[in-house]
């Protein structure tokens, strides 16, 4: 892994010291919202060479396909030790790799669909590591992504904006993110975007495109 910046580092740190409680603080929201996106997340990619930027404690691996072959990467050790502790308990395949969004340690159009869920919020330059997504997915792939965004409404809005730096000094999360804007600035093509929870969770499928991305 390349030398971490201050930022990078700190993001690790927080999601290494919080790895054994993360899916019990999550749990409620796990299981009334998220757990039926990420089914249908994952129903829309059939098989081939599949990237998962961002597994975490692997919340994902049983909506795998059986079909291809998984590589799943995170930035917290902490983290990528109780993927594959699940991913032994389910008995599934799984090539886990220690590395950062920011610099995939993979070559260019090395995977048929690159999928990350609420990953986007925490890297610490989110347009360098959708573009990372962008170059290694193959020119016929696929990109999914499941976030949670800037809420649309002024109001929630605003109230997301105060609560903000609090929420990454606790967790490493930006709950006021712009996600779908962040796609389209890393030069990747969205052709469906679905929308939950008042507009705060996204549902994105896309496709790499050869435009110059933006400043």
């Amino acid at each position: 892994m390349r030398e971490k910046s201050q930022a990078t580092a700190t993001t690790q740190l927080r999601y290494d010291r919080q790895a054994g409680l993360y899916d019990l603080l999550e749990l409620p929201v796990e299981l009334l919202t998220f757990r039926a996106l990420r089914r249908r997340l994952w129903a829309r990619i059939e098989g081939g060479v599949i990237l998962e930027v961002g597994v975490g404690t692997g919340k994902n691996l049983p909506y795998y396909p059986q079909a291809g072959r998984v590589v799943a990467v995170d930035l917290s050790a902490g983290m990528l030790n109780r993927a594959v502790a699940r991913a032994r308990r389910l008995g599934r395949e799984v090539d886990f790799v220690f590395a950062d969004a920011q610099h995939l340690p993979f070559r260019d159009r090395a995977f048929t669909a690159v999928t990350a869920t609420f990953v986007f919020c925490s890297v610490p330059d989110p347009v360098a590591g959708l573009r990372e997504a962008r170059r290694v997915v193959g020119e016929d792939g696929s990109l999914h992504f499941l976030e949670h965004v800037r809420a649309p409404n002024a109001v929630l809005g605003w109230i997301m904006d105060r609560l903000n730096p609090i929420g990454v000094r606790l967790t490493g999360a930006n709950i006021n993110r712009d996600t779908v804007a962040n796609v389209e600035k890393a030069a990747i093509s969205l052709a469906t975007v679905e929308s939950r929870a008042l507009g705060i969770l996204k549902l994105m499928l896309a496709t790499p495109t050869s435009t110059r991305p933006t400043a």
